[in-house]
């Protein structure tokens, strides 16, 4: 149980501010990007004949607490069904259930507000506000402040980006049953959840006996996956296989499409690649721990299978992804697109 507001509040006041801009700076890079992504789409389209389906996603270009909050938003109406559960069979009293939300509402904020100084961009499929289907954030002072540390072009480098994440709202309202298949998928993963005192202390005590899994230089295993049942842990490695494929997508598309209209795109991916790896020291640590090192694989090893896909079977081959869920690749067949043709083509 989170205390929603208490999440907000700290994420807003945790947020870094951004790099120095003068008012007019800011100005330019806002309008930039919004230009940037509806510059993107036509190209989007027509490299990967995804056309665009009835329902629409706003692009909005955000400050670092605005995205904070338009995910907690999202995190709340998703979580809302397992808070329910969670009321119903806590015997906490009022003071304690005040105090223990806003705790928890305090951690969230925290993690928010860390991971806000890190994204460019994001595309929330699961916003349905005002009968749209999804959102586009672009996080402008996180761009700026990229394209500043990598010394590339900030008029390319704005457009490139906007490539990778136009290529995801084009994927969504393309193919309108994705989002209801993650979101199906999430809410499983909620309903999987041992909410009961008892299974709650035996899951707090597995993951306590496994932390040391998390120092090990060859493990991949974040906080959540301490906490996860072999259920969930099942269904994870649906969604990742899903996550795999749209942003390895993405990362095609972005190097298909970039060099005809960005100049410099060849200078960005080499500068970009390098700084993916991530620094060293606690920010490799809290990555790790969240999970973002997970990510950064999602890039490699999805584009590793749309570029195998599409070799060995065709751009119509490639495509039968987007036909029906039971032609999504698991997250085995990223990493053995032969056996995903196999399954799929015979």
């Amino acid at each position: 149980m989170i205390d929603w507001q208490t999440a907000r509040r700290t994420a807003a006041r945790l947020a870094k501010p951004g790099p120095e801009t003068s008012p007019a700076e800011v100005a330019e890079a806002v309008e930039e990007l919004r230009q940037g992504a509806y510059r993107a789409e036509g190209p989007v389209r027509e490299f990967t004949g995804l056309t665009a389906g009835s329902g629409t996603a706003p692009v909005l270009v955000v400050d670092r607490p605005t995205w904070a909050a338009a995910n907690l938003e999202s995190f709340e109406v998703l979580l809302d069904p397992l808070s329910r559960r969670l009321a119903a069979q806590t015997k906490v009293g009022p003071l304690g259930r005040a105090v223990g939300d806003r705790v928890n509402g305090v951690q969230v904020g925290a993690v928010l507000s860390f991971l806000s100084g890190r994204v460019l961009g994001q595309f929330d499929p699961f916003w349905t506000g005002r009968g749209e289907h999804g959102r586009l954030l672009l996080v402008a002072p996180n761009v700026v402040q990229v394209e500043r540390q990598l010394k590339v072009d900030p008029h390319d480098f704005r457009l490139w980006v906007c490539l990778h994440e136009e290529t995801h709202r084009v994927q969504f309202t393309a193919v309108p049953w994705m989002a209801d298949h993650l979101r199906a998928l999430v809410a499983e993963l909620l309903e999987e959840s041992r909410t009961d005192p008892e299974a709650m202390a035996e899951t707090l005590g597995t993951a306590l006996s496994r932390l040391g899994e998390l120092g090990r230089s060859d493990s991949t295993a974040s906080l959540a996956d301490l906490f996860q049942t072999e259920r969930q842990r099942e269904i994870v490695e649906q969604v990742t296989g899903v996550m795999s494929l749209l942003e390895g997508h993405a990362d095609v598309v972005m190097d298909g499409v970039g060099p005809s209209i960005v100049p410099s795109v060849k200078v960005i991916r080499r500068k970009f690649d390098q700084r993916r790896k991530g620094k060293g020291g606690l920010d490799a640590v809290v990555r790790r721990l969240l999970g973002l090192d997970a990510k950064l694989a999602q890039y490699r090893d999805g584009a590793t299978f749309v570029r195998q896909v599409t070799r060995k079977g065709g751009q119509d081959a490639f495509d039968a992804v987007w036909s029906g869920p039971e032609n999504l690749p698991s997250l085995a067949e990223i990493k053995d697109p032969a056996a995903w043709l196999t399954r799929v083509h015979g």
